[in-house]
């Protein structure tokens, strides 16, 4: 009762945060010029976002089957990607990574091999984290260039570090120090923290003797998959009469993504918008054609979720077909 009790809390807590940055978002938003950003919008670009989100979520499937393959786990492409839309579809309730333990449960019932899903995934994650900070930092070096030296330095001291610490990590000669080192690191740390970090890294150890090959072909998949959520930033600008620098619009799709990641909102409501809203005011951009932008992008995770409806539906009638045949 008392875990019970723990993660009903939680949920309250991230519906109220949820909720107070939607209610400062639309404090911030003119509904008038939200009427009209809405006449004013691009509608064919909303069709194209939707489109790109899904091809995105096959390039992602693409490359969990091959990390699952690694692994000995063998599952096809078309299972992967709707594990991918079912999780997004608990995705609207779950947030970020925790949502993630619905595809695991999926592909640990396809596979029979949890560990090993586990693995591929924990990989997954980590690569395609480190990809998106990459292509962000590289983003803002870009964009800052013209100001100064000082910020597109701090990047790259800060890529460089991200390249080395993954190198390292992957590395069998320096992988085993290099989680020493983390978990004397990680000492002044809470419990929870250090188990779900070590725990992380022990999973991480069955790939570091995959070879460069395997890794720089997973780094290739994750980078086209993160210019596919670039570009999809691009359109959903476009969608919403937004006129900015598409090196700005990559940076920020790496942030909301990053952010996305943590669990403190619902279906990152709130956060997505905040965060386009503070940033792209920056650039002059008006706060309705921000949100307008924002809701786009969350009009694809309602299709994929309705997509992952109909894949779940699908699995329970075969599952039920299979049972009443025996």
């Amino acid at each position: 009762m008392e875990d019970k009790t723990k993660r009903i809390l939680k949920f309250l807590l991230r519906v109220l945060i949820t909720g107070l940055l939607l209610v400062v978002v639309f404090s911030r938003v003119d509904l008038r010029q939200l009427g009209g950003a809405v006449k004013n919008a691009r509608w064919l670009f909303l069709v194209i976002v939707w489109v790109l989100v899904a091809a995105a979520f096959w390039i992602r499937a693409v490359k969990l089957k091959i990390a699952l393959r690694k692994q000995r786990c063998e599952v096809d492409v078309g299972t992967v990607f709707g594990a991918s839309m079912v999780t997004t579809l608990y995705g609207l309730i779950m947030p970020g990574l925790l949502s993630t333990t619905v595809k695991w449960y999926i592909l640990k019932r396809n596979t029979g091999k949890g560990s090993n899903v586990f693995s591929s995934m924990v990989y997954n994650q980590v690569t395609e984290i480190a990809v998106r900070v990459l292509v962000g930092l590289l983003a803002v070096m870009v964009t800052c260039s013209a100001g100064g030296l000082r910020i597109p330095v701090v990047c790259a001291i800060i890529a460089a570090v991200i390249v080395i610490g993954v190198v390292l990590l992957l590395n069998k000669k320096t992988g085993e120090k290099f989680f020493v080192f983390a978990k004397y690191i990680l000492r002044p740390f809470p419990e929870i923290i250090r188990t779900t970090v070590e725990r992380i890294l022990e999973q991480i150890k069955v790939f570091q003797t995959a070879g460069l090959g395997f890794h720089l072909l997973i780094v290739a998949i994750t980078l086209v998959d993160a210019l596919f959520g670039a570009v999809i930033y691009v359109c959903a600008a476009k969608a919403a009469a937004i006129e900015v620098s598409p090196i700005v619009l990559v940076w920020q799709s790496s942030v909301v993504y990053l952010l996305g990641r943590l669990p403190i909102s619902i279906a990152n409501l709130g956060v997505r918008e905040f965060t386009l809203i503070e940033f792209l005011s920056l650039y002059g951009v008006e706060a309705s054609a921000a949100l307008l932008m924002s809701i786009t992008i969350f009009s694809a995770a309602i299709v994929m979720a309705a997509i992952g409806a109909g894949f779940q539906i699908a699995w329970m009638f075969r599952t039920k077909s299979a049972k009443s045949s025996e």
